[in-house]
C-alpha cells in the first residue's frame, strides 16, 4: 500500500517510471561515492539507484517514511537520517566514512524549503562533487537565468557565483502523486571549484546582492546608496542608473570588493 502524501511536508510522490529512469540516468552513480537522497519519500528513485550503487544516504523528515525505509533496507545498503535537510551537517557524511572528501546529492525538493535548502547546500559546496534535484520549474528558471531575465534575481547571483547550472529537462504534474499545481524542472549544480571568481568577503558579498536586489525595480544609485556613491559606480564602469538585474556576477564581485568587502 502506497503511503498517503502529507500537505504538511509539501510531500508530492514522484510516480513516474520514464522520468525515474532519466533522473537516474542524469545521475549516473560510480562506485565508491557517497551519495545522499533528499526527500526520498517512499523511495521511487532510492530503489533504482540501489541497483546502481551498493549504499546511499537518505534524509527524510517524515518519521513514517524513514520508519518504512529502515524496515525495507538493511543498513549496509541504505543508511536513513531522519531529521530536517535544512539543519542537516552534510559534512559527518565524510567524516564518517574514507572518501576523497567529497559527496554529491540528488532529490525531489519539497518546493516550500527548496531555496532555502539550496542556501544551506552552498555552504558545503566545497564539499559536493554535484547535485541533481527536482525543483518547480520557475526556481530552476531563476537559478539558470542571466542578466536582463526577467527571472534573474538574487537567487540567480548567489547560486551562479558558486555553482555552474544546468537546466535538464521538465517534469509534467502528472507525473506525481498528488500532482501539483505547477510544472517542475530537474536541474544539475556542479561547484566551480576554488578558482573561480571571489569576493574579497563572501559576507560582504551576500550582502551587497541582497541591498541590489530588495528594490529590483531602482536603480543602482538608490538600492546601494551608502553603501557606493555615483562616481564609484561609474569607476567600476557601472552605470549609477543600472539597475540590479542587468549586473553580472562578475559586476557584484566588484561592487562588494570596492565597499569594504
Amino acid at each position: 500500500m502506497n503511503p498517503k502524501p502529507k500537505k504538511y511536508f509539501g510531500q508530492h510522490f514522484l510516480i513516474d517510471t520514464h522520468i525515474v529512469s532519466r533522473i537516474v540516468a542524469a545521475i549516473a552513480p560510480k562506485p565508491g561515492e557517497i551519495i545522499v537522497e533528499i526527500g526520498p519519500g517512499p523511495g521511487a528513485l532510492t530503489a533504482p539507484l540501489l541497483l546502481k550503487h551498493a549504499h546511499l544516504h537518505v534524509v527524510e523528515i517524515d518519521r513514517d517514511l524513514a520508519a518504512a525505509l529502515v524496515n525495507r533496507y538493511p543498513p549496509e545498503q541504505l543508511t536513513v537520517h531522519e531529521t530536517d535537510v535544512l539543519q542537516f551537517d552534510f559534512s559527518q557524511l565524510i567524516a564518517n566514512e574514507n572518501t576523497d572528501g567529497k559527496f554529491r546529492a540528488f532529490g525531489n525538493l519539497p518546493y516550500n524549503i527548496s531555496t532555502p535548502f539550496l542556501f544551506h547546500l552552498a555552504g558545503f559546496a566545497h564539499q559536493l562533487t554535484d547535485a541533481v534535484f527536482m525543483l518547480q520549474k520557475e526556481v530552476v528558471d531563476r537559478m539558470v537565468a542571466g542578466p536582463d531575465d526577467d527571472a534573474y534575481g538574487r537567487l540567480s547571483v548567489m547560486l551562479q557565483y558558486q555553482f555552474a547550472l544546468e537546466a535538464l529537462f521538465d517534469v509534467p504534474p502528472e507525473a506525481f502523486n498528488p500532482p501539483p499545481k505547477v510544472m517542475s524542472a530537474i536541474v544539475r549544480l556542479q561547484p566551480l571549484g576554488a578558482d573561480r571568481p571571489r569576493a574579497k568577503s563572501d559576507k560582504h558579498f551576500a550582502h551587497v546582492v541582497a541591498q541590489a536586489f530588495g528594490q529590483r525595480r531602482k536603480m543602482l544609485r538608490n538600492t546601494l546608496k551608502g553603501l557606493i556613491s555615483e562616481a564609484g559606480l561609474s569607476a567600476l564602469g557601472i552605470a549609477p542608473t543600472a539597475r540590479a538585474e542587468t549586473l553580472s556576477v562578475a559586476e557584484f564581485i566588484a561592487i562588494a570588493d570596492a565597499t569594504g568587502g
